[in-house]
């Protein structure tokens, strides 16, 4: 009592200090008042802080809240901060107001109402609180209406302040007029800039708002420039369709009129050629070897290492953060067969880590150890653990075919069905589509010869299609994983068993796409799919969700999702992608900011950057383009390669571009075995197929069978020490003679509009074949040899190599004044392990790459000279942070990430961890360096 007393003074004071009172309503006879126009519809939103994943111009964007938790049109919110905040209305001219509405923002997690808040104008020199409020309030799901004395301003300020744990929010923010109306211009808004492909429809969104709309009163679109015609739905309406006639870039205009002004906005609108009709066929991973010094080290640390870690990781019991391995499968087959159990342990979704280890381990046994006795040593292990674990797997899984521990071990009281909207954040899909994964890699493995797997996925898959679908259930999951599972199932299903037995998944994984709106940006179901336009929310979900999107483009040669996959891709890449490869900064939970917003200290989960590589291979697939794997190949060497330490002991859950903290575990371990699984699938990176003959994609030193190619089976084999160098033998083994198309990838490192390298490094230094040099054409990327081939055809290129500075678009404000390095598809850190400072300006000297054998298990540093002349070395960003000293820790500093926000807890609790702080004397390795002095620190 003697608490609750205590903090209500507190509150009491915190009001009184800002200027509204903390009361719950008004008086019944201020409340009776008229109802006057608002004026915030006319109005410019701005402020101090807002989260990335939020806006300003939600303040006023007319939606009309439900609920303090409803976001369904937008928030703005001050996430992660918890001190005092301020937003801002502006009007073109003076306006006369006595009242406002606040409707607050409140999220259960981290958003919560304030606890006190001012009203101020602007009296012409500054802002003073308006007089006599009145009313205020903070109250939640309920509009707090404040009355004060009336005030002639162009400009209101809004100032609140937390209860200094938790962040503050708005859903509306209305301002009412006293007397006369100005006439003001209506508000117009085109939308975000987006692509089309041609013979697709873009959805226009649109807004036109009037404070009082008259007779008369219009509104229109229209086409300003573009190379062909652009035919709207109904240009009378600021929601409606488009269409264009030719590839090119258009401007569309949206003009409104009232009391004789008029608004305009503009949007881009790029149309693209739509893909070939056919996409590219997988290679899948199969039994290879690696003959890449720098390859094989990485392998041979996630295989002996790494991967172990994972499966000891998954079997122990006694963790009280990260829990919830195989056990939580043993218990789950003790309550299918009715026997006492335990409850589940951790989060709802983790299954999924026990289930890419299984893959890890499956793709790792593919490896040839090539007599290295440590290798061969752990892959016996790991076929000890695979038939320990498949059969406690099983066991787990209901008659039906329905898999997810959480469920079966839930108490039915709070968990009383599958795939209820109440529990759509509790990852049923995601769990689901990483056992279908799995399955693929054991069928390969195996050569089909063991089935156990393969024929649980399809039973896993099968039970889906019964119970989801047009005329059943509608569904869609919180998190993404289910879709692009189902359609890479189906494909290895209808080329394993023909007869399109594989068909029904695709559909299915089209149905639970099509069935994502009414939500949140959070996890990208705030608008249909092909109604997307712009990467938002959380990272992983979204790469993951635009991955299932291009496979079903793909697929169906749905334009309007061939439409939105690109404007998303092309809204990530060239406005949201860092120059490491990875996307995420962190400004939303775990997700994308704004355009441009690419902190240095950027999340870039190690998750994000295995579904990236997944979004850039499909559309590789889809347009036959080399520079979706240019991009693949930077996020693989850069975001994702050094995504655990050099011995394959330790990881990283975020990426940043300033340090990196590595870890044993995490609370959230989805990372462990998604990066493993992603790297070691070599074959499927490097080669994919067409009708017309094979493509080159990654240059690995390597033996891999790529499967049939123009009627016969081909084995081909990669000699090279790239990254490190340029040159590169490719053998061509086909068991037969036969006429096709090699395609080898022309590497162009210009591969996002933000960053831009001097000098350019382009095109080849030479091509030859058998010895003889030749001048291929050019095509999409690929340098193109169409012969017949015969065993032991060799082709040899030289790729330039040149160490380069990028600078990037000056609208990202975090690189301003500063430059990266990059050597090859390799972009380069600074550490103060090779120097005392590093946080001087880069010198003008020549920067050169050298070999050091000694350095790092072996790498080309580049060397040059800081600006006060001492020695400058840099190292690449994939072997960063390997030299700090002391101790990995366990689990990495706690973090006020919500990992799982909406989840039920189906038994036991997340315990938490000590804080581990971070390093507190200032970076020790960094991406970007200052160009001069004035860009130091």
């Amino acid at each position: 009592m003697r608490d609750s007393v205590e903090r209500r003074h507190v509150l009491f004071g915190l009001a009184g200090s800002l200027g509204l009172p903390l009361t719950q309503g008004l008086p019944a006879a201020v409340a009776a008042t008229r109802a006057p126009v608002n004026l915030a519809k006319v109005a410019r939103p701005n402020g101090g802080f807002v989260s990335g994943d939020t806006s300003f111009a939600a303040l006023n964007n007319g939606a009309e809240p439900t609920a303090s938790s409803d976001t369904a049109r937008g928030a703005y919110g001050t996430w992660p901060r918890t001190d005092r905040q301020w937003v801002e209305y502006g009007w073109s001219q003076p306006v006369s107001t006595d009242s406002i509405d606040v409707y607050w923002w409140q999220d259960g997690q981290g958003i919560a109402l304030p606890v006190a808040a001012q009203l101020s104008y602007w009296d012409g020199g500054a802002y003073v609180p308006v007089r006599n409020a009145r009313g205020g309030g903070v109250a939640g799901d309920r509009y707090n209406r404040t009355v004060f004395d009336r005030v002639t301003t162009n400009r209101l300020k809004l100032e609140f302040v937390g209860d200094g744990s938790k962040s503050v929010g708005i859903l509306q923010w209305k301002v009412y007029n006293a007397g006369p109306l100005p006439a003001f211009a209506p508000v117009v808004g085109a939308g975000i800039d987006r692509s089309v492909v041609v013979g697709g429809q873009t959805f226009l969104a649109g807004k036109a708002d009037w404070l009082q709309r008259q007779p008369g009163d219009t509104v229109r679109w229209s086409q300003v420039s573009g190379p062909g015609k652009v035919v709207f739905a109904d240009a009378g309406e600021p929601t409606t369709r488009a269409m264009v006639t030719q590839p090119g870039d258009y401007v569309l205009r949206l003009v409104a009129t009232g009391q004789g002004k008029q608004a305009v906005s503009t949007l881009a609108l790029r149309a693209k050629a739509p893909p070939p009709a056919k996409r590219l066929d997988v290679v899948y991973t199969t039994p290879y070897a690696i003959h890449s010094p720098l390859w094989n080290a990485r392998a041979k640390a996630l295989i002996v290492n790494w991967i172990p870690h994972c499966i000891a990781y998954c079997e122990r019991t006694d963790l009280t953060d990260g829990q919830g391995g195989i056990d939580n499968f043993v218990e789950a087959g003790k309550a299918l067969r009715g026997e006492a159990h335990a409850p589940h342990k951790g989060y709802v979704f983790s299954n999924a880590w026990v289930h890419q280890t299984v893959e890890s381990m499956c793709i790792a046994l593919m490896v040839d150890p090539q007599g290295d006795a440590e290798i061969a040593q752990a892959q016996a292990k790991m076929r000890t653990t695979l038939e320990r674990w498949i059969p406690i797997i099983l066991a787990a899984q209901e008659r039906d075919g329905y898999l997810h521990t959480a469920y079966t071990l839930a108490d039915r009281r709070n968990w009383p069905a599958r795939w209820s909207p109440e529990h759509r954040a509790d990852h049923e899909g995601y769990v689901a589509g990483y056992f279908i994964e799995s399955a693929i890699n054991h069928h390969t493995l195996t050569g089909g010869r063991d089935l156990r797997l393969y024929d649980a996925a399809k039973k896993l898959a099968d039970c889906w299609v019964a119970h989801i679908g047009p005329g059943k259930k509608a569904w869609f999951d919180g998190h993404q994983e289910m879709e692009q599972a189902l359609v890479r199932f189906g494909r290895f299903v209808n080329d394993m068993e023909g007869q399109g037995r594989g068909d029904p998944y695709i559909r299915l994984a089209r149905f639970l796409l099509d069935s994502r709106e009414g939500g949140a940006e959070y996890d990208q179901s705030h608008l249909p799919p092909e109604q997307q336009y712009e990467a938002v929310g959380h990272a992983v979900r979204a790469v993951y969700f635009y991955s299932g999107m291009a496979d079903i483009a793909a697929e169906t040669g749905d334009r309007d999702y061939q439409s939105a996959v690109m404007s998303l891709w092309d809204n990530m890449v060239n406005r949201k992608y860092y120059v490491t490869g990875g996307v995420g900064s962190g400004d939303t939970s775990e997700g994308f900011g704004g355009n441009y917003a690419l902190r240095n200290d950027s999340y870039c989960e190690s998750c994000s950057s295995c579904g990236l590589i997944f979004f850039q291979y499909k559309m590789n697939l889809s347009y036959h383009d080399a520079k979706y794997a240019d991009l693949y190949e930077e996020t693989m060497y850069n975001a994702l390669l050094g995504a655990t330490d050099l011995a394959g002991t330790s990881f990283c859950y975020t990426n940043p571009l300033v340090d990196t903290e590595r870890a044993k575990w995490h609370t959230c371990p989805c990372c462990v075995g998604n990066i493993p699984r992603t790297l070691l699938m070599m074959p499927t990176w490097a080669y994919v197929k067409g009708d017309d003959g094979l493509y080159v994609n990654l240059f690995v030193g390597s033996r891999i069978d790529v499967g049939e190619v123009a009627g016969t089976r081909v084995e081909m084999v990669q000699e090279t020490d790239y990254p490190w160098k340029g040159a590169v033998a490719i053998t061509v083994n086909p068991q037969a003679p036969r006429r096709f198309a090699l395609r080898v990838r022309v590497p162009n490192r210009t591969t996002s509009a933000l960053y831009r390298a001097e000098p350019a490094v382009e095109g080849l230094v030479r091509l030859a074949i058998n010895g003889e040099a030749v001048t291929p054409r050019i095509e999409k990327g690929y340098a193109v040899i169409t012969r017949e081939w015969r065993k032991g055809d060799k082709v040899e290129l030289e790729l330039p190599m040149a160490v380069q500075r990028v600078t990037a678009d000056e609208r990202v404000e975090a690189t301003r004044g500063k430059v990266a390095l990059r050597y090859g598809p390799l972009v380069y850190n600074v550490e103060r392990a090779d120097q005392r400072r590093i946080d001087l300006a880069i010198g003008s000297d020549a920067l050169v790459p050298e070999w050091r054998g000694d350095l790092l298990g072996g790498v080309v540093a580049i060397r040059g000279r800081w600006a006060d002349g001492s020695t400058l070395t840099a190292v690449p960003n994939f072997a960063r942070m390997n030299r700090i000293g002391g101790p990995i820790h366990e689990f990495p500093g706690r973090s006020a990430v919500e990992y799982a926000p909406g989840s039920v807890t189906a038994g036991g609790e997340q315990q938490t961890v000590a804080v581990v702080p971070r390093n507190g004397r200032g970076p020790v390795s960094r991406v970007w360096i200052a160009r001069d002095a004035t860009a130091t620190g």
